[in-house]
């Protein structure tokens, strides 16, 4: 409420005046309360005109707290007949969950992102618009970019832009894609406090319906082993799985060479260039823990201990010079027994041509024993193989029984005979020597070892963030054809990642990503006689954090049109 002042020949008039939206959808507003005149006010509030005015002030202050709270405590009535039919094509169902979403989003600053680029560009459809609702749309109901505009007509919010938008849209964002990405990088730390000290990367790819190759799409090693083209992504992460940035690159490109460049990305346009890069063995070769090695940087990579050179590979797996990591008291592997808990570690310089590195090899009874019980299962089947006579063709899983098969087909006089097979008891054996086994390579020479094992073990949050884009944000298997459109896709899938990640953090990290995923999804409201909103979920620990993470709440039992005007204002940051 505002104060409002109407002038006439002899004398000024005060009012209070609430602003509201009629049945039309125009702006208006009505007289709560005729102060009086100013020759009056001046007696009791004087003695000048201003000296009113701050007093009006403040009684339309009071006046707003009163409604607000006779609005929260009041009940509502609306009438429903019984012989009356529904209108024709009046929607009913709203989708809600998306609110939660939408305010991550416009605390990342994408709405201004998406103004700068509409400068450049000076397109007139709402890129703002489309870009949040394929966001949203990825998280809560993944689809085709057709699929996505149908799914956000069921919002509360309904699309501001045409369908055929959507596509003019896609090319603006793969040409921006490395102005919002660098954008998210810079307003993230607003929403969260960025663990950018441990920068952990990895690769995986994305598989095609289709047979021909062409642009990025090319055969490669599928990590679905789908004989179909692929592209691949890089991303980085933070110490605490919060996405940082992605590249795409062709399906048959070795995915060492991927790091140098999305790296030097992160360090020239992001600004950020001290941190400890971590990987898994199949991204720490010696160039990229090299390139990694300098300035404020560097390495923790997992290593291969079979790769490892034959000296070094026999002090890794020979079990003296063990010490137990709480406190680091020596211990022999082969004292340790049945013993399931604990882990053990030694270490010692590891130089290679160019590098000063630290060889870290740890043991776990617990993960030894786990190795052990998966080779038993393997070998029993291998044997079934050998009683058969039978042996699959050779697979390149590394896991596959049929390794422990091996087979002759000589005699013993060196004459010609068929083919016999056995089991290769030199093999588990051999096998058998890496159980419990894992080793890291770092350059970080003085540090303590369990800060090391740890940044190392926090590997998994990045592999989780691949798990989400393919089977909850369903990225897999791309439709888009267009060079410009699979790089939006993915840039889409990206931002999706990082709104989910940031609301799961804000939440505090005590729920699974298929609880919070399903509360959002059935977060529905239904329209009661156009005169507010009923919700339709259930109440649960998870809404009231999501409400609290958000700063609104929409489980009451019944909400206004108006109310509801707020809560949308709110989740944008806009009241």
């Amino acid at each position: 409420m505002r104060v409002t002042t109407s002038k006439s020949k002899n004398s000024e008039s005060f009012y209070i005046t609430k602003g509201f939206i009629n049945e039309k959808g125009v702006s208006t507003s009505s007289v709560v309360r005729k102060l009086g005149t100013l020759n009056d006010l001046l007696k009791d509030h004087g003695p000048t005109r201003d000296d009113v005015m701050a007093w009006a002030r403040e009684q339309a202050r009071l006046e707003t707290e009163k409604y607000k709270k006779e609005n929260e405590a009041r009940t509502v009535l609306i009438p429903f007949h019984a012989d009356r039919q529904l209108d024709y094509g009046r929607q009913k169902l709203y989708k809600g969950g998306y609110l939660f979403l939408q305010s991550v989003y416009y605390g990342l600053g994408f709405d201004r992102a998406c103004r700068k680029i509409r400068e450049r560009h000076k397109f007139r459809y709402d890129l703002n618009a489309i870009l949040s609702d394929l966001i949203y749309t990825r998280i809560l109901e993944p689809g085709s970019k057709r699929a996505s505009y149908r799914a956000a007509m069921d919002y509360l919010e309904k699309p501001s832009y045409e369908e055929h938008d959507v596509y003019r849209a896609l090319d603006v964002l793969a040409e921006e894609c490395g102005f919002i990405q660098s954008e998210a990088f810079k307003n993230s730390s607003f929403l969260t406090d960025q663990n950018d000290g441990i920068l952990y990367y990895d690769c995986t790819n994305y598989y095609f319906e289709i047979e021909q190759e062409g642009g990025a799409k090319k055969y490669g090693k599928s990590k679905e082993h789908r004989p179909n083209p692929i592209v691949q992504m890089g991303l980085f992460t933070d110490g605490d799985g919060i996405p940082l940035a992605f590249s795409i690159f062709p399906g048959n490109q070795n995915e060492q060479q991927s790091l140098k460049p999305l790296e030097k990305t992160i360090l020239q346009k992001f600004g950020h260039s001290k941190f400890i890069y971590c990987c898994d063995a199949g991204l720490g070769s010696e160039g990229n823990r090299e390139f990694n090695h300098m300035g404020e940087r560097s390495f923790i990579v997992t290593q291969s201990i079979k790769k490892l050179p034959a000296e070094d590979r026999e002090w890794a797996l020979n079990g003296d010079g063990f010490k137990r990591l709480s406190d680091d008291k020596p211990v022999e592997l082969s004292q340790i027994g049945e013993e399931k808990d604990g882990l053990f570690y030694k270490d010692c310089p590891y130089t290679t041509k160019k590098l000063h590195q630290r060889l870290i090899i740890t043991y776990s009874p617990k993960y030894a024993a786990y190795q052990k019980e998966i080779r038993r299962r393997q070998v029993e089947r291998a044997e079934r193989m050998v009683a058969s006579g039978e042996r699959k063709a050779e697979r390149k899983n590394p896991n596959d029984p049929a390794r422990f098969v091996g087979k002759m087909a000589a005699t013993k006089a060196g004459e010609a005979a068929g083919i016999q097979y056995y089991l290769d008891e030199e093999r588990i054996a051999e096998e058998a020597r890496y159980d419990g086994l894992y080793a890291v390579c770092t350059d970080l020479l003085d540090d303590d070892v369990a800060p090391i094992l740890k940044v190392s073990e926090g590997r998994r949050r990045i592999e989780e963030c691949f798990r989400i884009m393919k089977t909850d944000f369903e990225a897999r298997p791309a439709f888009v054809c267009l060079e410009d459109r699979i790089e939006a896709h993915f840039l889409t899938c990206f931002l999706a990642l990082l709104v989910y990640r940031i609301l799961e953090k804000k939440l505090g990290g005590g729920y699974t990503c298929e609880e919070i995923l399903k509360t959002l999804r059935e977060m529905d409201f239904a329209d009661v006689e156009e005169q507010g909103y009923m919700p339709l979920y259930k109440r649960s620990k998870l809404t009231d954090a999501l409400h609290e993470a958000c700063g609104f709440r929409t489980d009451y039992q019944f909400i206004t049109r108006q109310k509801m005007r707020g809560i949308q204002k709110r989740s944008k940051g806009r009241e």
